[in-house]
C-alpha cells in the first residue's frame, strides 16, 4: 500500500491507529480465535485482521492464511473504511498469491467514536450473498475485538500512568531521604546542645527560663521522631520488595521483645509456636515495631503490658496486639491510619504524635494483601487487630 493513502485512511477525520498501539500490545493469538469464528459465520477457509500503523498496513492476525504484510489495493480497503459497510471485492484486484480468483468479503474495524483501525478480510466464503444473521453476527465479532483493543489502550495507558506515580513517587522518596538527611544532622546539634546547656545551668536559670528550654527540649525531640518516621514511612517501599521466607513465631518475637523489656515495668507476651510460610519478615517486623512502640509510648500506667495472639487462618495469617494503654476514642478510629493524623496528644514522655506510625502500618498492610482494624476504649487499652494474605 502507498504510504500516503494509508496515512490518509488512518487521519482523515479520526486518531490513526498508532494511537491503538495493537501492534505493540496485542499477541497474534488475542485474535485468531474471533478470526475463526468469523470465517465460520461466511464459511471462508481464511481471514485476516489488517491495521494500518506507523503509516503501513499489516496483517495483525490470521486465519488459514500465512502472509505477514501486503502492499497493494489500497483504494479497495479504502472504500471500505469510507463507508464504513460490509464490501465484495475479487482478490486479482488485490493480488494475494493462492486467493487470485477468489472473492473477499472486507468488514470494517472502526471504533464507535469513529477511529478507523483496520479490516477483516474473509477470503474465499462460501457465499458474498450475506444473510441479515450473517451480518449481525460478523458486527458482534467485529465489536469483541474492539472491545479487546480498547481494553489493551486503557491497558497502555494504565501502565504508563503506573511509571509515572512510580517515578514521582522516588523523586518524592528521594527528597525526603535528602531533606530529612540535611534536618537530622544541625537538629542532633541542637538537641545535644540544649541538653548541655540544660545540665550545665540548671542552679543558674529562673523557673521561666527553665520552663523554655524544656519547650525547646522537646519540641527538638518532637521534630526528630518526626523526621525519623518520614523515613520510615518512605522507606516501607524498599521493604516491600525483601524476599519472602519463612518465619517461626517464638524466635522472631523474641529478638523484637527483647529490645522494649529493658524495663521491669513492662511486660509483652507472645505466641510461642507457630511458623509463617513465605512471609515478608522484614515487612512484618516493622508492623510489629510499630505497634508495640505506640502501645508503650501511649500508655501512662506504672504497669505496662503488651499480648500479642497468633491465629493461622485459612487465607491469612491473623494477629492481635492488645495493650492496656491510654485508648483511643471511637470516633477517632477513621482517621487514626491516615498520614499526618494525630490526636493532640502527648505520649509518656510529653512528646506529641506524628501521625506516621499507624499510617505506615496500614500502608505495609495494603501492600501484603491484609488490613488492619481497632477496638478501644480510652483509658482502658486498645487492640489492634490484622491479617496479612497466605501465599501458601
Amino acid at each position: 500500500m502507498p504510504n500516503s493513502q494509508i496515512q490518509k485512511i488512518g487521519s482523515r477525520q479520526h486518531p490513526a491507529p498508532e494511537e491503538f498501539q495493537i501492534l505493540k500490545t496485542s499477541a497474534d493469538s488475542d485474535f485468531s480465535d474471533l478470526l475463526f469464528l468469523c470465517s465460520q459465520v461466511v464459511q471462508a477457509p481464511a481471514a485476516a485482521l489488517v491495521v494500518v500503523e506507523n503509516e503501513r498496513a499489516w496483517i495483525k492476525s490470521t486465519y488459514g492464511l500465512p502472509i505477514e504484510e501486503f502492499d497493494t489495493g489500497t483504494s479497495l480497503w479504502e472504500q471500505v473504511l469510507e463507508q464504513n459497510e460490509v464490501l465484495i471485492f475479487n482478490e486479482q484486484e488485490l493480488n494475494i498469491p493462492g486467493f487470485e480468483n477468489e472473492n473477499i468479503i472486507a468488514v470494517p474495524v472502526i471504533t464507535a467514536t469513529g477511529e478507523k483501525l483496520g479490516i477483516i478480510g474473509l477470503f474465499d466464503p462460501k457465499s458474498t450473498r450475506l444473510a441479515q444473521n450473517q451480518k449481525r453476527s460478523l458486527k458482534v465479532l467485529v465489536n469483541q475485538i474492539l472491545n479487546d483493543i480498547a481494553f489493551r489502550k486503557q491497558q497502555n495507558q494504565y501502565q504508563r500512568i503506573q511509571q509515572d506515580l512510580e517515578q514521582r513517587f522516588k523523586e518524592l522518596e528521594r527528597f525526603a531521604s535528602v531533606v530529612s538527611h540535611d534536618i537530622k544532622s544541625p537538629l542532633a546539634n541542637i538537641i545535644s546542645l540544649v541538653e548541655l546547656l540544660k545540665e550545665e545551668n540548671k542552679e543558674k536559670f529562673d523557673e521561666e527560663t527553665q520552663q523554655y528550654i524544656e519547650f525547646l527540649s522537646q519540641a527538638s525531640h518532637s521534630l526528630r521522631n518526626y523526621v525519623d518516621g518520614l523515613l520510615v514511612f518512605y522507606r516501607s517501599e524498599r521493604i516491600l520488595e525483601k524476599e519472602e521466607e519463612d518465619v517461626d513465631l517464638k524466635t522472631f518475637f523474641k529478638n523484637i521483645v527483647n529490645l522494649y523489656t529493658v524495663s521491669p515495668n513492662i511486660q509483652i507476651t507472645y505466641p510461642e509456636k507457630g511458623i509463617l510460610k513465605k512471609v515478608n519478615k522484614a515487612a512484618l517486623t516493622q508492623i510489629f515495631f510499630n505497634l508495640i512502640s505506640n502501645a508503650l509510648k501511649y500508655n501512662h500506667k506504672e504497669k505496662r503490658r503488651v499480648e500479642i495472639e497468633f491465629r493461622s487462618l485459612e487465607n491469612f495469617y491473623e494477629f492481635e496486639v492488645k495493650d492496656n494503654g491510654d485508648g483511643i476514642p471511637r470516633e477517632s478510629f477513621g482517621k487514626i491510619f491516615d498520614l499526618f493524623t494525630t490526636l493532640d496528644l502527648n505520649d509518656r514522655d510529653g512528646n506529641p504524635g506524628s501521625g506516621i506510625g499507624l499510617a505506615t502500618v496500614k500502608k505495609i498492610l495494603t501492600h501484603l494483601g491484609g488490613d488492619i482494624t481497632i477496638e478501644s476504649e480510652p483509658g482502658e487499652g486498645s487492640n489492634f487487630k490484622f491479617q496479612i494474605k497466605r501465599s501458601c
